[in-house]
C-alpha cells in the first residue's frame, strides 16, 4: 500500500496586509530582528593597571632557607654603661655621695648580675633637670642594692641634691694607684636573643572539567602577558598573583598569637590558626621606633628623627617607604631646598647614578644620613592599607624606614658572627622538601590524574617567616 502525505504545514511566514512593519506582522516572533551582532571589545580593559602590591621584600629583603619550627638569634648588645634614672640624697657640694640606679632596665641581683659599675671607673654625673654636673670615682658599690659611692674631683662636689632629683650617669674611664691591683670584676658580653615562627600560608583554585573546555567572547590577558579566551586562565593566574601578595603582605602585617587568644585556641578545633608570627609592623612597634601624629614635613622635624638614629646603629643609608601623601610631603620638603644645601639631593646607595636610582622608584636627600624614598603600593591600595581611617589610634601607616645593608648577628648554626640583612625571609626546606613556595594540581582535569574528581585543583602553599634584625634602627609612620 502506497504512503501518502497526512499534514499540510502551515504558513507562519505569510506577507502581511499591512503596509507597515510591525511587531505582530511580517514574522511572527519579531524579537529576532533584535538580535544584531554586537560590536564587542574582544580583549578585556585593565581597569586598575598591574594590581599586584609585592615588591616590597623583593626590593630590601633576601630570602634564605631554614630547617625549624623556631628561628633563634642574637643581637649584640650596646658597649658602654650609661643610667638615667639615678638618685641621691646628699647635700650640696659634698665631697662623696651615694646614688641608687633606679633604671627599669636593670635586672634583679644575683651572684653574677646588677648594676654595671665596678670600684675605680670615672663617671659623669648630669642632673636630668639641667641644674648640673660633675666627674667623680666610683669608690665602692653595693650589688644587692644597687648603690655605688662616689668621691667627686671637684671640691664644690656636685652643684645640686636631694630627694625628688633624677640623674644620669655613664662610665669614661677608670683611675689607680700605682703598684694596686687590677679591676675587681669584669664585664661580660650580654647579647640579646630574639626568635620568631614560620607559619603556613596556602590558597587554591579549583575549575571543573566543563568549564575548561569552554571559550568566552572576551579575550583575557594576564599580568605577565599571556592572553586567551578560556576564563579559568584568568582566575587560575590570578589566585597565583593573589598569593604571592599574601607571601609578602602576610609577613609585614603577621602577629602573635596569645596564649589564650582565640587563634591560639583554634589549634584543637580546627586546621587553622597556630602561634602566628612576628611580622614586620609588630616588630618595629615593640622594638623599634614610632614616629606619630602626622608625616615629617620640615627639615626641623627630622632633624628629631635623625638624632634618635645617632642613639641606635647610625646606619648611613636608609630607605623609607611611604604612601602617596607622605611622597608629597617630602617631594615639597626638598623643592624648599638648595642642592647644594645640607637636604640636597643624593643617590649614594646607587653610586650617584641619578637614572638608575630613578629607573627603581628612588628619589633621595641626604641630611645626616642618606634617605631613599619610594612609593609603597601597599600603603596606596584602597583593598589594603590605602584609605584606611586617619584618625589617632587608628592604625593607618603612612611610610616605614628601613637601613640598607646588612647587620652582624650571632648565627647558632655557624657558631660565629655573620653579616645578615636587616630584613630577610627564612623559609622552611631540607633536602627532600622545598617549602618555599610549592603548587601542584589535584583531580582529573587539566592533565591532572590523580582522583575521580571531574575538576582541576591548583594548589599553593609557603612556609615562611619574616627576620627583622636590628629593629631599633627601623621607623615606622603612623598617623
Amino acid at each position: 500500500m502506497a504512503g501518502s502525505v497526512n499534514a499540510t504545514p502551515g504558513f507562519d511566514l505569510q506577507p502581511s496586509a499591512q503596509r507597515v512593519p510591525l511587531k505582530s506582522n511580517y514574522i511572527t516572533n519579531f524579537d529576532f530582528l533584535n538580535q544584531y551582532l554586537p560590536d564587542t571589545y574582544e580583549k578585556e580593559f585593565e581597569r586598575y593597571g598591574n594590581r599586584t602590591i609585592a615588591s616590597f621584600l623583593r626590593m630590601v629583603g633576601a630570602e634564605m632557607p631554614s630547617n625549624s619550627d623556631l628561628i633563634k638569634w642574637a643581637e649584640q648588645g650596646r658597649l658602654h654603661t650609661k643610667y638615667t634614672d639615678c638618685s641621691t640624697a646628699a647635700i650640696i657640694n659634698a665631697n662623696e655621695a651615694t646614688f641608687a640606679v633606679g633604671d627599669a632596665g636593670v635586672p634583679a641581683f644575683t651572684a653574677s648580675n646588677s648594676i654595671a659599675i665596678r670600684v675605680g671607673q670615672t663617671v659623669m654625673i648630669s642632673d636630668n633637670a639641667g641644674g648640673g654636673s660633675a666627674k667623680a670615682i666610683v669608690t665602692a658599690v653595693d650589688y644587692a642594692l644597687k648603690t655605688f659611692d662616689v668621691a667627686f674631683y671637684d671640691n664644690a662636689g656636685l652643684p645640686v641634691a636631694g630627694a625628688g632629683l633624677k640623674f644620669t650617669v655613664f662610665i669614661y674611664g677608670s683611675e689607680f694607684r700605682k703598684g694596686t691591683e687590677g679591676m675587681a670584676q669584669s664585664l661580660e658580653a650580654d647579647d640579646f636573643i630574639f626568635e620568631n615562627s614560620p607559619i603556613i600560608i596556602k590558597d587554591k583554585y579549583a575549575v571543573s572539567g566543563s568549564d575548561m573546555a569552554q571559550i568566552g567572547w572576551v579575550e583575557v590577558t594576564t599580568e605577565n602577558g599571556a592572553s586567551g579566551y578560556l576564563w579559568y586562565l584568568k582566575s587560575e593566574h590570578e589566585t597565583r598573583l593573589r598569593f604571592d601578595d599574601y607571601l609578602e603582605t602576610a609577613m609585614i602585617e603577621a602577629v602573635p598569637a596569645g596564649a589564650a587568644s582565640g587563634a591560639a585556641t583554634q589549634v584543637a578545633d580546627s586546621n587553622v590558626g597556630n602561634k602566628g608570627s612576628d611580622g614586620i609592623f609588630y616588630v618595629v612597634e615593640n622594638r623599634g621606633n614610632i614616629y606619630g601624629g602626622g608625616n615629617p614635613t620640615t627639615l626641623a622635624e627630622w632633624d628629631t628623627i635623625i638624632s634618635r638614629l645617632d642613639k641606635q646603629g647610625a646606619i648611613e643609608e636608609n630607605v623609607v617607604f611611604v604612601d602617596r601623601d607622605f611622597s608629597f610631603d617630602i617631594d615639597d620638603m626638598l623643592s624648599k631646598q638648595s642642592s647644594n644645601a645640607a637636604g640636597g639631593v643624593s643617590y649614594g646607595l646607587f653610586d650617584n647614578e641619578k637614572d638608575m636610582a630613578l629607573n627603581l622608584g628612588f628619589t633621595g636627600f641626604r641630611r645626616g644620613y642618606d634617605f631613599y624614598k619610594s612609593d609603597w603600593k601597599y600603603l596606596n591600595d584602597p583593598t589594603m592599607r590605602g584609605g584606611l581611617p586617619t584618625g589617632a589610634g587608628s592604625g593607618k601607616v603612612n611610610g616605614l624606614l628601613v637601613p640598607a645593608g646588612s647587620t652582624s648577628v650571632y648565627d647558632q648554626i655557624l657558631g660565629k658572627n655573620a653579616k645578615r640583612p636587616f630584613l630577610h625571609v627564612r623559609y622552611r626546606a631540607s633536602e627532600t622538601e622545598d617549602r618555599r613556595y610549592k603548587t601542584w594540581i589535584t583531580g582529573s582535569a587539566g592533565g591532572a590524574e590523580t582522583s575521580s574528581l571531574d575538576a582541576m585543583e591548583v594548589h599553593f602553599l609557603s612556609e615562611r617567616a619574616v627576620c627583622t634584625l636590628g629593629a631599633n634602627n627601623f621607623f615606622l609612620f603612623q598617623q
